[in-house]
């Protein structure tokens, strides 16, 4: 008869039954559903950066001056 409640001398024996594996499994492989889906969501956010800079580079542009003179101070012109 094996009683279970028995103190053990031994730490290691004792804790042997609650012991799990460092060892991971083999990753799973992705289908080919699933690298096509992450294949087309980094697509879109590309092509949404890109879009983006499209649309904003040309509002953050400054007007040209008329004349080609930079808008400056005007009350100095009169001296």
């Amino acid at each position: 008869m094996d009683r279970r409640e028995e103190s053990v001398p031994f730490a290691f024996t004792a804790e042997s039954e609650r012991f799990r594996s460092n060892v991971t499994p083999p990753r799973v492989r992705p289908t080919g559903s699933q690298i096509a889906g992450r294949v087309l969501l980094g697509l879109v956010v590309v092509a949404g950066l890109i879009g983006s800079l499209l649309l904003g580079i040309p509002a953050l542009e400054t007007p040209d001056a008329p004349g080609g003179r930079p808008d400056g101070p005007t009350a100095a012109e009169g001296r």
